[in-house]
């Protein structure tokens, strides 16, 4: 009797198996439902805006692609805008929320800390140290390199002030080939600190245009947006794009603990190397084209994690999907909740993240 009233209290040999079944069945609907998600936001990017491409007019200017010249005065113009304003736009803020959200859950994952972001590594305030002394000196002590870069001295200032402070930072906590994530995550703090308190001291020494340019690219925008700028940057995004495929099963391994991981045989060093070379890359590439945006990489990846799971497998793409989605519909209210003008993007996406982040902390400040 006490036999059979075992054998019926122990799980049937196919039960774990269809739960987690029933997990990665839920994981690849929460991808589908992202993708949806930024397919819509896509949409609505392009749609959107002060010069009128309304839905209805959408499709009659994808149409006249196939037309042949001349085309009406009205619907030329309308394809000036797609192509030259809008698409270039919605191209960007795919590839910055999509990248901004993977490298905050590959961060997540790396430091088993739920509060990290992009701006943990020192990526982001490097970025934003070199990008703002770019501004503020480029009339000055910096002009011969503003001479030699013309419009791109920004965005090459950025991508170099991140890899400066990731590499800074991998020198740091590494010693003996072994790379410390306690160290990484102390010495991140300290070095986007000590960067804040020197773009604070260029600030208060830049005159008013400058500062005027600095106040609103530290808030983020994606008006900037162009083919050309687009086309340099894109090599870094990719970078970002195939190291997440090859850090998501150490990261998973990583969630029972670095010890742990290291006996499963997984390569830890190599992934650390892996997520921060990615990092510097997405993030410095990002900061360049669209200043600093805050929030998509920290509240991202928690709400893909509460559809999908832990699995990084899951979390990395839906962070791509549903980074750039909100994105996007961040920057659509952007330009029109104050048209004609223009609201940094980093206004709309602290006012939607913020608030979320405090509910997703009360809501779960047991089990963090």
């Amino acid at each position: 009797m006490t036999g059979a009233a075992s054998s019926a209290a122990l799980p049937r040999p196919g039960a774990a198996a269809r739960r987690r079944g029933d997990r990665t069945l839920r994981a690849r609907i929460g991808l589908c439902a992202g993708f949806v998600l930024m397919a819509a936001a896509m949409v609505l990017s392009v749609a959107v805006g002060p010069t009128g491409i309304s839905l209805d007019a959408l499709p009659r200017v994808l149409a006249s692609f196939a037309a042949a010249d001349p085309l009406p005065a009205d619907l030329a113009r309308e394809r000036l805008v797609l192509m030259d304003i809008r698409l270039p736009r919605t191209v960007l803020g795919l590839l910055v929320g999509g990248a901004l959200a993977v490298t905050g859950a590959m961060m997540q994952g790396l430091f088993r800390n739920p509060l990290a972001d992009p701006g943990l590594v020192g990526a982001s305030s490097g970025a934003g140290l070199a990008a703002v002394a770019m501004i503020a000196l480029g009339g000055g002590l910096l002009a011969p390199v503003v001479a030699a870069l013309g419009t791109e001295a920004v965005p090459v200032a950025a991508v170099t002030g991140a890899f400066g402070s990731t590499w800074l930072l991998y020198a740091l906590s590494t010693r003996g080939q072994q790379t410390s994530v306690a160290t990484l995550l102390l010495a991140g703090v300290a070095i986007g600190a000590f960067a804040g308190a020197l773009s604070g001291l260029i600030v208060f020494r830049a005159d008013d245009r400058a500062l005027r340019d600095i106040t609103f690219w530290t808030m983020g925008s994606l008006g900037g947006a162009n083919w050309p700028k687009i086309a340099a940057a894109l090599p870094f995004f990719l970078v970002a794009a195939v190291a997440a495929p090859l850090v998501a099963r150490p990261l998973n391994a990583l969630l029972l603990g670095e010890a742990e991981a290291v006996h499963l045989g997984v390569a830890i060093e190599r992934a650390k190397k892996i997520a921060i070379v990615a990092a510097a890359c997405a993030v410095g590439a990002s900061v360049a084209l669209s200043g600093v945006i805050g929030f998509v990489g920290i509240v991202v990846p928690h709400v893909v994690r509460l559809v999908t799971g832990p699995d990084h497998r899951f979390v990395l793409p839906g962070s791509a999907f549903v980074g750039a989605a909100l994105l996007l519909a961040a920057d659509a209210v952007a330009r029109v909740v104050a048209a004609p003008a223009e609201l940094p993007i980093g206004i709309v996406t602290a006012a939607i993240g913020a608030p979320f982040f405090l509910w997703l902390l009360l809501r779960r400040r047991g089990g963090l």
